[in-house]
């Protein structure tokens, strides 16, 4: 069945994560979710095939636990892409509703065991308003958190535009489909089908574990960049003057015009900064206010016109559109296929088929 196909995966996935050397603080993070899913899972399969009432002291342990999933992607999202708040302590605060929900289940679980089974039996009778809260506050854990992770994450996108002049391995578009794959799995509470909520967490499981464990973090702490109104109110205070700003400019033009630097595929913001001998914050103000783009639209409009330029050579008509973007600085070809689309409107199979017919 799925369902021990799930909790399989979750166990021999949790034993990677555990015995993983020099842990992150993601994988951290990962190594407890995986165990409250592998725990929640398990608690769902015997309470599916009537097992749990050979065991009725775990009877209720499981309806806290949808108030925790979403806070696990919340601080999964944040640690991965460094938005976690700097004080970690208040962090405790996304568990008080789990908290609070054990507190009142304390009454229930020193039932004697017949009364349980008896209540469980009867769906819950006797607690139909506190299982009424209970379902509202997991639909609205649900759509708080997954919408929040989804801020996180378009925040990011927009910062590694800041930062690279590639997305290849940085863009996070698994934990994106993980966040609103979350996200439909919550719907499913409002239908009341169990079966279809546990059998999409079951593959969840293997998208957490799998991608999860290769996951590394993007950013340092101290090299996230600000976002764009960040750096608004930031450049008021900055203390780039306007004359150094423009020797760094020039340079800047130089570095791209006669080195060809944007040819290197893995440039960074810092890669660029340290060649100009200043901080990553001044290089990413300078571009900007100068040229009115982000890093990686400034560093990939040189390379599709470096593109433009040497298609056009009749030397490279033997050369394929694909390894003439490699020498241009681009590392795939759906980002150049991506860029150049955006750039010129056109594909580049239908930019060089114009070109060779003029």
């Amino acid at each position: 069945m799925i369902y021990l196909a799930g909790i399989s995966i979750a166990v021999f996935f949790e034993f990677l994560l555990i015995s993983k050397k020099n842990k992150t603080e993601p994988d951290k993070i990962l190594v407890l979710w995986m165990f409250l899913v592998t725990v929640h899972l398990f608690l769902f399969y015997i309470s599916f095939i009537e097992e749990i009432y050979n065991y009725p002291f775990l009877l209720g342990v499981n309806l806290p636990l949808p108030l925790l999933h979403g806070v696990f992607l919340y601080l999964y999202v944040g640690s991965v892409t460094n938005q976690l708040p700097a004080r970690k302590n208040i962090l405790g605060i996304h568990f008080i509703p789990a908290i609070v929900t054990y507190l009142y289940l304390i009454a229930f679980f020193i039932l004697p065991a017949d009364q349980k089974i008896l209540v469980f039996k009867n769906r819950g009778a006797g607690y139909e308003v506190f299982n009424t809260i209970r379902v509202i506050a997991t639909g609205l854990s649900g759509i708080v958190y997954v919408t929040w992770s989804g801020l996180l994450l378009r925040k990011h996108r927009r910062r590694i535009l800041d930062k690279f002049s590639y997305q290849e391995k940085i863009d996070l578009q698994w934990l994106r489909i993980l966040t609103w794959g979350l996200g439909g799995i919550w719907l499913l509470i409002f239908v009341r089908d169990d079966t279809a909520v546990f059998g999409g967490a079951a593959v969840l499981v293997f998208l957490i574990g799998f991608f999860g464990i290769r996951q590394a973090r993007i950013f340092a702490p101290e090299q996230v960049p600000v976002s764009e109104q960040e750096q608004k109110g930031k450049y008021a205070k900055s203390g780039l003057t306007r004359d150094l700003s423009e020797k760094l400019y020039q340079e800047l033009i130089r570095l791209m015009n006669e080195e060809a630097i944007y040819r290197k595929n893995d440039l960074s913001a810092d890669d660029l900064a340290s060649r100009l001998k200043t901080h990553p914050n001044y290089l990413s103000q300078i571009i900007n206010e100068k040229e009115g783009q982000n890093f990686y639209d400034f560093v990939n409009h040189y390379r599709v016109e470096e593109f433009k330029r040497i298609v056009a050579n009749p030397n490279n008509l033997n050369v394929t559109l694909l390894s003439l973007a490699f020498d241009c600085g681009f590392n795939s070809k759906s980002s150049f296929n991506r860029y150049f689309k955006k750039a010129t409107g056109q594909t580049p199979s239908e930019y060089f088929a114009n070109l060779t017919k003029s």
